[in-house]
């Protein structure tokens, strides 16, 4: 038995300018060689396994690629496009559907073969086994009314405007799970290694130490059967009652136990999804990275940026790139109404900010206006895919497009007032509908007041009857803040903090 790894098929997309990496397994010995479109490359099967490198070539197709041992084909993929490729990793806000969006339906049907966009689902599983036997009905997709309904929006509106720009075939990996942590897209030894991570596996380690396989399955279908018997008592309560607050639901049907115990059997277990998804599309030759992902790490925000940052370092090291483009979005506002502002995703938000100036090949979508309040699904995923679009475009393309929004540079006090100057604002700033709202200042007490301010070109004027000193300042510095800036491509200012000793 011979085989190449499930995401080559039919209707795939492979990196233009690139050594395009094709690989899989052989229980026989021998020669595997690729040809694609005349163009050919060889290697040796090695212990079960062979990996060979197509030369790079330009963007193009469609093509035929044949796969042969020994000169005996053993497979054939039809309709192979060279363009760009990125793969799409997160949790559920890059997972969320196409079919879902705002404006899915409509874009749904106008979508035909046509179109310059294609997709490979990577299967949810949390075993390299189940992995195995999901991947027997994998395969690249192309732009279709119906097949394209589970593709993620965002991606789908971040390659539909790179292919228009570019004239050529965008291909998606689609490799994220809802409500996933960081730590759930990392290998074990990376978040064991470090003394901020390894928190994460010790709920683990309480599971499973001197419990047995079995007892940990039944541990754990004990908790899949409650869980489903809850999210159905859960869909009553919403249908009459759809504002309802989270708080208030789990006193009514009782405590939501998801994601459950963190054992062998539970996918949500740190490093279950990189070995059983990422890994099984690595190395497929990319472009970059798009990735959306904190809210499920949020009740460890300070620790976010080394995950992050861990996170961006490991999935390069695997892909054999240290400098693969990474695009992430920043979060958007999210609250629930009845909850009180914990002040914790601007800390994830800083997070971001603080990864995209100090990791090299990042790019930054800030979406504070993108978000819902009760709704951490926002569903106008178009302005999403859009501006980390324009951040590729930008980093990875060299099109000069206004691609940022204002951020935050640096601040003078001057007697009672503080002038908090920006980058990206050099054509000048807009209000919001209410005006400038968002900001505050404080003095040496650390106490913050709502501070009035004025835009003068690129820079902001704070000032605050109630802070007759001002040392520090924010902005829209909440779980779902006010905001009010905008730059003038109609990209909101970055939530910022002039300080991180303001606590």
């Amino acid at each position: 038995m011979i085989k190449s790894a499930s995401v080559f098929s039919s209707n795939m997309v492979l990196q233009r300018e690139k050594n395009m990496a094709v690989w899989g397994v052989s229980d026989e010995p021998g020669t595997v060689t690729a040809d694609l479109n005349g163009v050919k490359a060889s290697c040796t099967v090695r212990e079960g396994k062979w990996s060979l490198l197509l030369p790079p070539m330009e963007a193009g197709g469609p093509y035929e690629m044949t796969l042969s041992l020994d000169g005996k084909e053993f497979a054939r993929y039809t309709n192979v496009m060279i363009g760009e490729v990125w793969l799409c990793g997160g949790q559920s806000n890059m997972e969320l559907e196409l079919h879902s969006e705002v404006n899915g339906e409509k874009e749904l049907a106008s979508l035909t073969a046509d179109v310059p966009v294609r997709f490979y689902y990577t299967n949810k599983v949390g075993t390299v086994e189940e992995a195995i036997e999901a991947e027997k009905n994998c395969g690249w997709g192309v732009a279709d009314p119906q097949g394209s309904r589970a593709w993620s929006a965002v991606g789908y509106y971040f390659a539909r405007k790179l292919s228009a720009d570019l004239g050529i075939t965008v291909g998606l990996i689609g490799c994220n799970w809802g409500g996933t942590s960081g730590t759930n897209w990392i290998d074990k030894d990376h978040i064991l290694g470090n003394s901020e991570l390894a928190s994460y596996m010790d709920e683990y380690f309480e599971n499973t130490k001197g419990v047995s396989l079995e007892e940990q399955k039944k541990i754990y279908d004990e908790y899949t059967e409650y869980d489903k018997q809850w999210n159905e008592r859960a869909q009553e309560v919403y249908k009459t009652e759809p504002k309802i607050g989270w708080n208030e639901i789990q006193e009514r049907i009782g405590k939501n136990r998801w994601p459950g115990p963190r054992n062998d059997f539970n996918p949500f277990s740190p490093a279950k999804m990189f070995e059983a998804m990422l890994m099984r599309v690595c190395p497929y030759t990319l472009a970059g990275f798009l990735y959306y992902q904190g809210e499920s790490d949020d009740h460890k925000p300070r620790s976010y940026y080394t995950l992050f940052t861990t996170l961006i370092r490991v999935w390069r090291e695997r892909w054999g790139d240290d400098e693969l483009p990474f695009i992430f979005v920043q979060l958007p506002g999210y609250k629930v109404s009845s909850d009180p502002d914990y002040k914790h995703w601007c800390l994830i938000r800083e997070a971001q900010m603080r990864t995209f100036r100090t990791v090299k090949n990042t790019g930054i979508a800030v979406c504070i206006d993108c978000g819902e309040l009760d709704n951490i699904h926002p569903v106008d995923k178009r302005p999403v895919g859009e501006r980390l679009c324009l951040q590729a475009e930008q980093l990875v393309y060299g099109i000069e497009e206004d691609a940022f929004g204002p951020m935050f540079k640096d601040y003078m006090v001057n007697d009672r007032m503080m002038s908090v100057y920006l980058e990206h604002a050099e054509e000048g700033l807009t209000a919001g509908e209410k005006g400038l709202t968002g900001f505050e200042l404080a003095g040496d007490d650390k106490v913050f007041y709502p501070a009035e301010a004025e835009i003068v070109v690129d820079c902001i004027m704070l000032y605050s009857d109630q802070v007759t000193e001002p040392k520090y300042a924010r902005y829209a510095w909440g779980n779902f803040p006010e905001y009010s800036v905008f730059g003038k491509n109609g990209i909101p200012l970055a939530p910022f903090r002039t300080s991180m000793e303001d606590e």
